[in-house]
């Protein structure tokens, strides 16, 4: 049966604008500031979703992964006469053309698979420019703090790590003060933060850590940490400290792997980057590992969204894919979630088990941002940066 012979009269006038759209009509430019309203398609069933998704025929999916290219497979594989077009683009990157694209009122996109997310929380959902959809399927596995206000289907990192073959007795690295220290002086790499937000968030969250930062430091040094003139509290100073001890920035992960991992180095750097990529450690030649008990954080952990793009061309395809990226009803997800079923990589449906080889999320040391929070210092950080 079609979804349109089961609404009401009032709810049916805008669905069949939103499938005029669906037919290149003009979607309409979301109101500053305002939150997209529930969208008609929410309550659909997934048998109605996949009818009215085949007439769309299409979806556009932004992914801050390039493993948004073995979804479209599978995608496409299980939805045949679907064509999920993936662009693998920076949260960075996405955050700046979904905002431009709304206010434009063309959105390209249908699908922001994104992380970044104090910036997408008060931006772009508080903004309009993404709505929240949660499949019935796993609404009662996920908890609510990553069903809300956006649907996320994992957790991912930023932490730092080392080279385990260089250090096969554990990380060099037990309290992150040592970082400041002469023996690390210009070996410590990771992106620039004004690169990727989600190395900022990670800077941010130090800052708003100040209380763990100035006991940390107390433990390393036996003394209370001594604050720069202008420098307002330990996280900062712990920042200001690791720039001044030669941080390596790069613009890219995979630079902070192979100086880290690359097997073969007597004496290699530690770096900031996903515990997740240690999946490639063999077909790269790396030796990455996470610096486990490293005082008073490895790093943080923070939510892989799925946002849908208010005013998007195929809405019914996009709620096709975010039930799709939350995996099928095995514990591990099935074909769907396989390129995120990875050690490092921590999934948050209830019902699904974690991931091998890997330390156990309550295990990892990492702190979980909080989105708002962060949100109300990231861009004093980032100012305090660019002074440094």
């Amino acid at each position: 049966m079609r979804l349109s012979g089961m609404l009401s009269a009032s709810a049916a006038l805008p669905l069949a604008l939103a499938l005029v759209a669906c037919g290149g009509g003009t979607p309409q430019e979301p109101a500053a500031d305002t939150p997209a309203e529930p969208h008609e398609l929410d309550s659909a069933t997934h048998e109605e979703l996949v009818e009215l998704a085949q007439e769309e025929g299409t979806v556009t999916v932004y992914s801050f992964t390039s493993r948004i290219a073995s979804i479209e497979a599978e995608f496409e594989a299980a939805y045949p006469g679907i064509d999920l077009v993936g662009h693998d683009i920076s949260s960075s990157e996405q955050i700046t053309r979904l905002r431009s694209e709304s206010q434009a009122g063309a959105p390209s996109a249908d699908v922001a698979y994104i992380s970044d997310a104090p910036v997408v929380i008060t931006e772009l959902v508080a903004g309009g420019v993404l709505q929240n959809y949660v499949p019935p399927r796993v609404a009662e596995t996920v908890p609510q703090e990553y069903r809300e206000p956006l649907l996320a289907n994992r957790l991912s990192t930023k932490i730092l790590m080392y080279n385990e073959e260089a250090h096969p007795d554990g990380s060099p690295v037990e309290n992150l003060w040592q970082l400041t220290e002469e023996e690390w002086n210009g070996r410590v790499v990771m992106v620039d933060p004004a690169v990727r937000g989600d190395y900022l968030d990670l800077m941010a969250e130090i800052v708003r850590r100040s209380d763990e930062m100035a006991q940390a430091h107390q433990e390393h040094f036996g003394s209370e940490v001594s604050l720069d003139e202008g420098v307002e509290n330990a996280g900062r100073q712990f920042i200001k400290d690791l720039y001044a001890n030669g941080l390596v920035l790069v613009d890219d992960t995979d630079n902070v792997n192979q100086a880290v991992g690359g097997t073969g180095q007597e004496d290699p750097p530690v770096g900031i980057t996903s515990y997740s990529d240690r999946r490639d450690n063999e077909e790269e030649g790396w030796a990455l590992q996470a610096s486990l008990g490293t005082v008073p954080s490895t790093g943080i952990t923070f939510p892989a969204y799925i946002g849908m793009v208010n005013g998007a061309a195929n809405p019914a395809a996009a709620r096709l894919v975010a039930d799709f990226l939350m995996g099928d009803d095995s514990e591990t997800g099935g074909p769907s979630f396989e390129p995120f079923y990875v050690p490092g990589d921590y999934p948050v449906r209830t019902d699904m088990a974690q991931p091998g080889d890997a330390a156990p999320l309550e295990e990892l040391g990492a702190w979980d941002i909080v989105p708002e929070e962060t949100a109300q210092i990231r861009d004093g950080v980032a100012d305090f940066l660019l002074t440094l």
